[in-house]
């Protein structure tokens, strides 16, 4: 999986790393629902659309996953597919399109509180990007 847990003190932190912001936010909220422990029920699937928008990567990742949060708490929803599409306004705005696909929660372990920018930074590497992501639990 493109995500690894790393040992934070206090919070939960993980590595993600994928080819492009698309799918970087992607596997973090796969990643952020891995932790959690998230169970998803099988039938209704369940589609949202959600478009966002942020001054830069790093603040568009943590709106996205804090929504993402605030859906499993409030509604008992969760995601396993995602459809994004990330553009580049006239005013350098970013916007998020997305298609999220994904049913009621069976189960869950742990949920996540919020999401943090303590040391959040999105990292071009030779592989593509990669961010180191505080979870507040």
């Amino acid at each position: 999986m493109p995500f690894e847990e790393l040992s934070h003190t206090a919070d939960w932190c993980i590595r993600v790393w994928a080819a492009d912001l698309s799918q970087l936010l992607a596997e973090a909220a796969r990643g952020m629902n891995t932790l959690a422990g998230i169970k998803l029920a099988g039938k209704p699937r369940i589609q949202r659309n959600l478009s966002l928008s942020a001054a830069d990567a790093e603040s568009l990742l943590v709106s996205f996953l804090s929504e993402l949060a605030f859906i499993t708490e409030q509604e008992a929803l969760a995601f396993d597919e995602y459809e994004l599409s990330i553009n580049l306004g006239t005013d350098q705005i970013m916007q998020l399109s997305a298609v999220l696909q994904g049913a009621h929660i069976l189960s869950i372990d742990k949920a996540i509180k919020a999401l943090t920018y303590h040391n959040l930074k999105i990292l071009q590497t030779r592989k593509g990007l990669e961010a180191r992501i505080v979870l507040d639990v």
